[in-house]
């Protein structure tokens, strides 16, 4: 039974202006899920503008950090208490399996509570002047935040937004991706359960042409904070120079998962196949690229091919599903192009590349794993992000080799050493242009460490204590101790 939502704005719910909406359906069988506003400029105006009279006028950013800080708590609380029911409407809206999405819902509660922690922990500093002065240095939340999310970590992505801009002081607009709003608004039943002031928080949806392009060049925003791809980051920063606003930007990558000879082999090949596989390879972060040295190369090709068939696909409330439906149908005939791309430039399919067949995959959009082997570095696949279940497999002689091949993409947001030689390992992470680096493991994500890329996957970081820097003003004051005139006149 599909459910009909409505935007929260300023504390209360409401339809989009032109009364439009959009049914999201299953992506794993095509089933309605829900229906929910269609939302254009007016309607984000609207938001904004509620937004902006929260910052200006309302109670919160003269709350103390702590008692923002216990509200934070309370959404974490929120949250757990509907883990179970939110962990399955993550499933039905973006496919992924629900173990994943039981981890992705945990972490949303825990990204709450770190920030919640870290509310009563911004601080400035006094400074020493050559002159006879008070001086010190406050952080002031920045104002109004548009914040725009993507599609495959709905409820977590909303998290690593709005938790460091709360803690800070700040109100925000969120707009979840147009496809996979649900548990972004159910989050909103949340906040509204807490009671948090009106207007702090204002949740819309609607498409990026018309909703994002005004959250983005809106005049009363004062920042923006987009993850999504690095073509969409472009014009979002085109567009946030309207009025000059601070832009955080978390964008693709095309991220090098590198194994030496001297690596837990076994290790190794469950690392690759999980940093390209899970969440469908829907992950900005995913090990699409795997860099192997030439005399194992056949010995972790083997491997994953034997390891293959226990990734089994379905809908992701089915037991023991490791891999579900791709987002759209749209974005498997996307990633399907990138196959047939690869297969032309002469890379080996050696596995995947078509849809299941069985009843069950019917009405689903389904893709097998995809690995291509004897990939060149100069190949489309092993250059643009995908998306999708495809694994690039590149062979490398040396150490030098696979640094270069590594470094030699558009983007820098994640990387991976396998190898037991201590030196090794550090000695190329240290050479890698990536923001995110592993060893011996791949994904691993902490709300305590900083997340972000070098290069064309972004600029500014999220979690952590750099990820409340983001959402967090600078201002100098100096208070004069003497009180004669200045006399310069």
């Amino acid at each position: 039974m599909s459910k009909e939502y409505q935007n929260y704005v300023n504390g209360k719910w409401t339809n989009a202006k032109s009364k439009a909406i959009r049914d999201i359906r299953d992506p794993g069988n095509g089933e309605l899920v829900a229906a929910v506003p269609e939302c254009q400029k007016e309607d984000i105006a609207l938001a904004i503008d509620a937004a902006r009279e929260a910052f200006d006028h309302g109670p919160w950013r003269k709350l103390t950090a702590q008692d923002r800080g216990k509200i934070l708590f309370k959404i974490a609380e929120g949250i757990r208490a509907k883990s179970k029911d939110l962990a399955e409407l993550e499933v039905r809206n973006c496919g992924k399996p629900l173990a994943e999405a039981e981890f992705d819902v945990a972490d949303a509660a825990n990204c709450f509570e770190f920030y919640g922690g870290l509310a009563t922990k911004i601080h400035g500093e006094t400074m020493q002047v050559p002159a006879n002065s008070l001086s010190f240095v406050l952080r002031e939340p920045i104002g109004v935040c548009g914040q725009i999310i993507p599609w495959n970590y709905p409820l977590l992505m909303a998290a690593w937004k709005l938790a460091p801009a709360l803690a800070a002081g700040n109100t925000c607009v969120l707009k979840p991706s147009e496809l996979t709003p649900l548990t972004a608004l159910e989050l909103g039943e949340i906040l509204m359960r807490v009671e948090l002031y009106p207007g702090v928080v204002n949740i819309v949806t609607g498409p990026g042409t018309g909703a994002g392009e005004e959250l983005s060049a809106n005049s009363k925003v004062d920042k923006v904070a987009f993850t999504g791809g690095t073509v969409t980051g472009r014009k979002v920063m085109t567009a946030a120079t309207s009025n000059l606003k601070k832009i955080s930007l978390e964008l693709g990558g095309k991220n090098p998962n590198i194994v030496f000879a001297n690596a837990d082999l076994e290790a190794a090949i469950d690392g690759a196949l999980f940093g390209a596989f899970a969440n469908q390879g829907e992950v900005c972060s995913a090990g699409s690229r795997l860099l192997v040295e030439k005399s194992i190369h056949k010995k972790i090709v083997d491997g994953m091919l034997q390891k293959i068939p226990k990734i089994k696909l379905g809908h992701g409330l089915t037991s023991g599903v490791k891999m579900g439906p791709l987002i759209s149908a749209a974005h498997r005939e996307k990633v399907e192009s990138y196959i047939k791309i690869g297969i032309e430039e002469g890379a080996k399919l050696v596995c995947g590349g078509k849809r299941p067949t069985g009843k069950e995959f019917a009405s689903g959009n389904f893709l097998e794993p995809t690995i291509f082997d004897h990939v060149k570095p100069n190949m489309r696949i092993a250059r643009e992000e995908i998306f999708g279940p495809v694994l690039s497999v590149i062979s490398f002689e040396t150490e030098e080799e696979a640094i270069r091949i590594a470094n030699d993409t558009e983007y820098g947001l994640a990387a991976a050493v396998w190898t037991r030689d201590v030196n090794r390992a550090i000695r190329v992470v240290q050479q890698i242009r990536a923001g995110i680096t592993w060893v011996n493991t791949y994904h691993p994500t902490f709300n305590e460490l900083p997340w972000g890329g070098y290069k064309q996957s972004g600029i500014g970081r999220e979690l952590g204590l750099y990820g409340i820097e983001e959402y967090l003003e600078t201002k100098q004051v100096n208070i004069n101790l003497d009180e004669a005139p200045i006399g310069w006149y």
